[in-house]
């Protein structure tokens, strides 16, 4: 079979979207609300919510399930290895290995706690509700996902060697690619250069912004708070 990276290949506004994400951040770093909600705003772009929705979305014509002749049986709950979750230390080291970018699409992926922090600030500007329909496009598009790549159900553990940093076009869109094939090309992307992308991570675990000294601290030392969440994104 020949790997899809992707369902879909990624779209020019994806990266524009991206790049008002950050440029909102920077103003509000400056004091400027005004024109951080306006970027914010600006980056819940209808375009780039069709492209996830067309792969992971009720109506996908990308997405058909059908039946994966390798992939091992489903265990028994009390047979899976546990955590079922990665562990707030080892999404740490994934970031250090993967950094802020999606390991297939390679689009960047801000993680769940950080857009928590900016709709703190910005409630109106990103919206996230509990359907699709309702959350902010970009950070919908853009959400740091840590998929398994021989599921957990079927035997796989919820460590360094099996999880891997995702966006969510890939995480939920993959679901019809043979395990083993995927593992081929994530060794393979193992010879790429490591991302470098922050992931919007100047917000800390209150919501507050730091210092790019202190994020590297963080990344390079771990931040007690953070690993004290039980959030799983």
């Amino acid at each position: 079979m020949v790997l899809r990276q992707c369902q879909r290949d990624a779209i020019p506004e994806i990266e524009i979207a991206a790049r008002c994400l950050n440029d909102a951040v920077a103003a509000h770093l400056r004091g400027e609300r005004d024109v951080a909600e306006q970027l914010l705003r600006q980056a819940d772009d209808k375009i780039v919510w069709d492209w996830l929705d067309s792969i992971w979305g009720k109506r996908t014509v990308y997405n058909q399930p059908h039946r994966i002749l390798d992939t091992p049986s489903m265990l028994p709950l009390d047979q899976r290895a546990k955590p079922r979750h990665a562990t707030d230390e080892t999404k740490r080291l994934i970031h250090q290995r993967d950094g802020h970018y999606c390991r297939f699409c390679k689009i960047p992926v801000i993680r769940g706690r950080i857009r928590t922090a900016i709709r703190k600030k910005y409630p109106r500007a990103v919206p996230w509700e509990g359907t699709n329909a309702t959350q902010h496009a970009a950070f919908q598009c853009m959400w740091a996902q840590y998929d398994h790549i021989l599921p957990h159900a079927r035997g796989g553990r919820s460590d360094l060697e099996n999880v891997y940093l995702t966006c969510a076009a890939c995480n939920y869109g993959r679901a019809t690619t043979c395990w083993r094939s995927l593992i081929s090309f994530i060794q393979a992307c193992m010879l790429d250069a490591r991302a470098t992308g922050t992931g919007l991570r100047v917000f800390d675990s209150r919501g507050r912004y730091v210092t790019a000294q202190a994020e590297r601290a963080t990344l390079l030392h771990g931040d007690r708070r953070v690993r004290a969440s039980t959030e799983h994104e």
